[in-house]
């Protein structure tokens, strides 16, 4: 059997187990397709995803059906303003044993599982939310001067609530950046609305089972990162990630006027990354330049910042962003 064969062998496994886990979240999660498909893809891109609506949207049921779907072991932190670190990474306590010796043992804290959900993660203080940035990019903490590992796979699914902003302390850019997707979470339409009144509010719990564990989730993120990218589309990553930074000799002359900072490389990472796992979801071999233009949004809008004269012209995000594809696909179709 070639490699290619076998590739194909294990895309189509993982294709199938991956559709069983997304008709099972389903049971739970109505409607919200694009919002399950960007946070699977994030975990299987081994990322973090922000995950950011107005509250009772099921951001949290969509994360406590995710940790059992995928066979995960799931805390849950409620962030508020009084949290502290040693509340996110567990501290030292002095214990006495029963011959009169003192000795100090690490208790864990939540951040020791796999998947950890961060409600309203913009509601901690900085000192707290930073607690966070070295278990996020390098999957260990530091506490009383040692190096603890996580477990493995480790991912954090934060939410936010992008309308109260008392009393919330806006997130640091590069903890933002640490995040591979900022997922947006809309109202439902009005089928769907009626479907989760009809599901939500009889006397029984629709209960949901694991499809994967910790090994085979780990094997589909291996499995992500073997998937071949072409050329043409790995051009156009690094056009798009490029036009979006302002003051560089690649950027887009709306850019140039309207952004105070820009993506960096992680940027083109996480999008190189997503557009695999969105093929593999998919049940496609190769990424297109349909997956770029999908994705680029959720990679992207997380890490730019528009300058307070675009913001008072009424510029937005959103209407850059779709710019900048609009015009490297553009770039694409020329060519």
């Amino acid at each position: 059997m070639t490699d290619s064969e076998d590739l194909m062998q294990e895309i189509e496994a993982t294709g199938a187990q991956l559709i069983r886990a997304r008709e099972m979240i389903a049971r739970r999660i109505v409607g919200q397709e694009d919002v399950v498909e960007q946070t699977l893809i994030a975990i299987l891109c081994g990322g973090h995803g922000l995950l950011v609506g107005a509250p009772g949207l099921a951001k949290t049921r969509l994360v406590e059906t995710l940790g059992t779907v995928l066979g995960l072991v799931a805390h849950r932190i409620q962030f508020t303003p009084d949290l502290m670190p040693a509340d996110i990474l567990g501290a030292e306590v002095l214990e006495t044993g029963a011959d009169g010796t003192r000795a100090f043992r690490f208790i864990d804290g939540p951040i020791f599982c796999q998947l950890l959900m961060g409600d309203e993660i913009n509601r901690a203080s900085p000192r707290t939310q930073s607690a966070l940035l070295q278990a996020m990019q390098e999957h260990e903490v530091s506490v009383a001067g040692q190096r603890r590992l996580l477990p493995s796979p480790f991912h954090v699914l934060a939410t936010q609530n992008p309308i109260e902003q008392e009393g919330t302390y806006p997130l640091p850019e590069a903890q933002l950046d640490r995040f591979l997707l900022q997922i947006d979470v809309d109202y439902p339409d009005r089928d769907d609305e009626r479907e989760i009144v009809l599901s939500t509010t009889g006397a029984t719990e629709v209960q949901v089972q694991p499809v994967f564990d910790a090994a085979s989730l780990i094997a589909a993120q291996r499995l992500v990162r073997r998937l071949p990218v072409g050329e043409s589309v790995l051009e156009r990553i690094l056009d798009l990630v490029r036009s979006a930074r302002p003051g560089t000799p690649d950027a887009h002359p709306a850019v140039d006027l309207a952004v105070s900072w820009g993506p960096g490389p992680r940027a083109a990472q996480a999008l190189m990354l997503a557009i695999r796992a969105r093929a593999l979801i998919q049940g496609r071999l190769v990424p297109d330049l349909d997956d770029v233009a999908a994705l680029a949004r959720p990679v992207l809008i997380h890490r730019m910042a528009l300058g307070f004269a675009a913001r008072a012209e009424g510029q937005t995000l959103d209407g850059l962003i779709s710019r900048l594809v609009t015009d490297v696909m553009n770039v694409e179709a020329a060519a």
